[in-house]
């Protein structure tokens, strides 16, 4: 058995603080709103964490916390619009070296983005930007898919 690391513990107690606020509510922007500040709040050497909603073939910002950002992101530009094109994580070390990053806030330097799902389909990203440089890695990918389910199975999707 591999030993519980102080991260993997801190992804164990927002995972249990998001299915304990979450139960009982299928409200999605209610929902995103309380994940979204769990998440900012939870973890440490953020500027952003938020949501932004797939609506009408491109991303549409949701409920967030942090500094301000970018209302609507094409599929075909930025790590959001990446996420949602390939369907999966993006961890980027340095956003500023990401061809057709999207500097929303010039403060950010590193970001993660990862697809929520409707069934199959991707209906919005969980999106966590730092002013610090490689502030993401495996561990954390790992603790914000988690998250990720938990959102995922908390929400009736809206439809554009």
């Amino acid at each position: 058995m591999e030993p519980i690391t102080p991260k993997t513990r801190q992804y164990n107690t927002l995972c249990a603080q998001l299915e304990s606020l979450l139960a009982g509510e299928r409200d999605t922007v209610a929902n995103l709103a309380n994940a979204a500040a769990v998440l900012y709040h939870g973890l440490p050497e953020l500027n952003w964490a938020g949501f932004y909603l797939v609506k009408e073939g491109e991303l549409v910002l949701g409920p967030f916390q942090g500094r301000v950002a970018c209302v609507r992101i094409p599929f075909d530009r930025g790590v959001c619009g990446a996420a949602v094109r390939e369907d999966r994580v993006q961890r980027v070390a340095d956003v500023h070296a990401f061809p057709g990053h999207i500097a929303c806030d010039c403060a950010s330097s590193s970001e993660i983005v990862l697809p929520l799902h409707d069934g199959e389909q991707v209906a919005a990203v969980l999106d966590m930007d730092s002013p610090h440089l490689n502030r993401f890695d495996g561990e954390d990918q790992a603790g914000l898919e988690r998250c990720a389910r938990i959102i995922e199975r908390a929400c009736d999707w809206l439809r554009p």
